[in-house]
């Protein structure tokens, strides 16, 4: 899904609320609905590309990429939600490799990377109401693979008591990992007691060994509190 398609979604989603926000935000009713509620959330986004340079003219040029992923979270009242959301995205990247000897020309790597997020947030909704803007900020663990591996492949066999004789081969990848911190800001609409949708513009900051990474992605979610 591309992010013009996301825009367009997070629009129909703003103009739908606009038009049932008067029967949707009457007080007597609706007030208060998310209190104390727990809910959970499907999510697909689209993630922004992505450049960093490394050392000795080395760099990264990531595309940008479909995400997709999940939320589990608590309204502690119908202003504050703390939750924590697993985000999965595989961008395509053209890598600049800079050999040690300058004889060697230097070389580029096409490849598909794999990015994986953790973060619990705290989010902060301006409006007790169904229809309202909101705030968010949290903190997590990342992890950015190359798919690329460090290592001749491993391959080793066992008696299964299952399924009899397996082998298997493993290899381990080039990859960087650690904390991350996120913001974002964004919509958010309970339809009733029991659905809701979020638009979120969310920008996640990772730094790796060599290099720094701020990820922007436009995510849309359909969730269920109960």
């Amino acid at each position: 899904m591309t992010l013009k398609r996301l825009i367009l979604l997070l629009l129909l989603l703003a103009m739908t609320s606009t038009a049932h926000a008067q029967r949707f935000n009457k007080k007597r009713d609706y007030e208060g609905l998310r209190d104390g509620t727990w809910e959970a959330s499907l999510l697909i986004g689209s993630q922004g590309s992505q450049s960093a340079a490394g050392d000795n003219g080395s760099s990264v040029d990531l595309d940008s990429a479909l995400a997709w992923g999940f939320t589990v979270g608590w309204n502690l009242t119908p202003k504050w939600n703390f939750s924590w959301k697993f985000m999965l995205a595989k961008p395509d990247y053209v890598a600049t490799i800079v050999p040690e000897n300058p004889e060697i020309p230097t070389q580029t790597l096409n490849y598909s990377a794999a990015r994986y997020s953790n973060q619990v947030s705290a989010t902060y909704n301006f409006l007790r109401r169904p229809l309202t803007p909101f705030v968010q900020a949290g903190i997590g663990y990342a992890k950015l693979d190359s798919n690329v591996p460090n290592q001749p492949p491993v391959t080793g066999c066992w008696w299964d008591p299952w399924w009899g004789y397996i082998c298997d081969t493993t290899w381990s990848t080039y990859d960087a990992s650690g904390f991350s911190y996120n913001v974002g800001l964004g919509l958010r609409w309970d339809m009733n007691e029991a659905f809701f949708m979020r638009g979120t513009y969310i920008r996640e900051f990772f730094s790796a060994d060599r290099a720094d990474f701020d990820f922007d992605t436009l995510a849309l979610e359909l969730g269920l509190m109960w």
